[in-house]
């Protein structure tokens, strides 16, 4: 059993905070709205809420932190309130937010400086993926650290590996937004295609997944996306915010993006449709819209 805090209880932070606790370990969860941290222990009968980043993190071995963005990691880490304020020398911190490197880096700088451990582990897998148990997870920081870490993962993790140092999981994070982006657009121009052709989507598709064109996306959500059904997890807005970091991050070490910058505008058409909280196959929707 280890004493661990959970910060962030979101779709995804929830669950993964609830497979730490069956596990075995021992759980303070913190949450900004602090009615959904009393009620994930009441769901999951047991642990204990924490008013406070920095009291969910007094005494705690390993601090975990799922939360929205680079502000909002910073908020929960720094300050007097802060969970690096609460962190015991020789704590460890594991970050599942889908931040910029630069970030990254700065509070694994920060970490340290207490004498706290840093691993940069970005989450794929979805809500889906975080309630089953089945994520996979990309890591950077240390390799003494990563092995810190990785078993406490185990108990959401269909895989977990360290890719580098501090800020490797977060650079490895956006080649995994990257690749989504454009497989996405291009299964959406795939069934509408179809749609304009008068074929049958599911049929076509049961044929093509077995061949070149099969992936995750085609299995899973093809259906969904034939019918108009655009809450299944990550959303346009998440999307968004991650391929801004990815197009900002080309810039800076001079890797072209050409297709995510182009899809990256498609998803703010989708924002323009009030589809923000479509989860990110709704691109099928804009070219619907389209013809």
């Amino acid at each position: 059993m280890t004493r661990i805090a959970f910060l962030g209880l979101g779709v995804m932070g929830a669950p993964m905070a609830g497979h730490l606790l069956r596990a075995g370990h021992e759980v303070t969860v913190y949450n900004r709205t602090a009615a959904k941290a009393e009620a994930w222990v009441a769901a999951y009968g047991g642990g204990r809420a924490a008013a406070t980043p920095r009291a969910a993190a007094k005494g705690a071995e390993c601090v975990m932190a799922c939360v929205g963005n680079d502000d909002d990691l910073r908020a929960v880490c720094l300050g007097d309130d802060g969970a690096f304020a609460g962190m015991r020398e020789g704590g460890l911190f594991i970050d599942h937010t889908t931040v910029s490197a630069q970030v990254t880096r700065e509070l694994e700088a920060a970490a340290r400086a207490r004498g706290a451990g840093f691993v940069d582990a970005p989450v794929s897998g979805g809500q889906a993926g975080a309630e089953n148990g089945a994520l996979s997870i990309m890591c950077g920081g240390t390799q003494a650290d990563y092995e810190r870490a990785e078993p406490l993962m185990a108990p959401y993790a269909r895989i977990c590996r360290r890719l580098g140092e501090s800020g490797s999981g977060q650079l490895a994070k956006m080649m995994n937004q990257i690749a989504i982006a454009g497989l996405v657009q291009g299964l959406s121009e795939a069934l509408r295609f179809g749609e304009k052709a008068g074929l049958d989507g599911r049929a076509v598709v049961e044929v093509i997944a077995q061949g070149a064109a099969g992936s995750w996306q085609m299995e899973n959500r093809h259906a969904t996306m034939l019918d108009g059904e655009f809450n299944h997890g990550f959303a346009v807005d998440w999307m968004r915010k991650d391929l801004g970091i990815c197009l900002a991050t080309a810039d800076e070490i001079g890797a072209p993006l050409p297709v995510t910058a182009l899809v990256d505008q498609f998803y703010k058409d989708v924002q323009a449709m009030d589809g923000g909280r479509w989860d990110t196959s709704s691109l099928i929707e804009r070219l619907r819209k389209l013809s």
